[in-house]
């Protein structure tokens, strides 16, 4: 059960930061990351996910069973040192992440728009009134 921190999210992390040589790994949160802005229109929805740090070629959209999934992976050296020292602390994000969307099964891969820049992934995503399905009737033939 998820219960409203009256503290905010970064309460313990500020109390640590005043440690010196502080190198625990920050714990990334889903919710810092792929924060999304979903938009309506008449035609569709506008989807803007940040992607902070992710190249056009560390992200992949897959749409399967009329859910929208999205991923995002990202690396960097682990060289525990750099040419100006050891690191204290580090706070950008290394791993992957997902996000997935429920678009409905009428959607296909063409009907999806999708463009990467400036760091935002813009998503289009037309709406589709669900079909109803056509009972087709099943004869078996009668030899005779």
């Amino acid at each position: 059960m998820l219960i409203p921190s009256i503290f905010g999210e970064r309460l313990f992390d500020d109390w640590m930061d005043g440690f010196p040589f502080n190198d625990r790994v920050p714990e990334v949160r889903m919710n810092q990351l792929m924060k999304t802005d979903i938009r309506e229109h008449e035609g569709g929805y506008e989807l803007d996910i940040d992607m902070p740090g992710f190249k056009k070629e560390d992200l992949k959209a897959e749409l399967k069973d009329g859910y929208l999934t999205i991923e995002g992976h990202t690396s960097r050296s682990e060289d525990e040192k750099d040419k100006n020292g050891k690191y204290i602390r580090r706070e950008r994000f290394s791993g992957s992440c997902k996000r997935t969307f429920y678009v409905g099964e009428e959607v296909t891969e063409e009907d999806i728009k999708a463009k990467f820049e400036d760091g935002i992934l813009k998503l289009s995503v037309p709406k589709k009134q669900a079909q109803p399905k056509v009972e087709q009737k099943k004869y078996i033939a009668i030899e005779g």
